[in-house]
């Protein structure tokens, strides 16, 4: 099992694009909070299923640590 942060952005025509820091070019779009996850979870099983076959690494946040800084 891995373990991924998302980023979720808010986007002006509404919805939400979703990225893996992670997991370069691993980004998709949800209409609303629950969809986007949803979709992130359907591109990451995809992103890792070529790494897979590609005999790649497969990268995952499990010693990463996360801050927000308000400046």
């Amino acid at each position: 099992m891995h373990t991924y942060k998302l980023r979720l952005q808010k986007e002006a025509q509404g919805g939400f694009t979703v990225s893996v820091p992670s997991l370069p070019g691993c980004i998709t779009y949800g209409e609303n909070v629950d969809e986007a996850i949803s979709m992130a979870k359907e591109a990451i099983e995809l992103y890792l299923e070529e790494l897979k076959e590609r005999g790649e690494v497969i990268p995952d946040d499990n010693n990463v640590l996360e801050y927000s800084l308000i400046v």
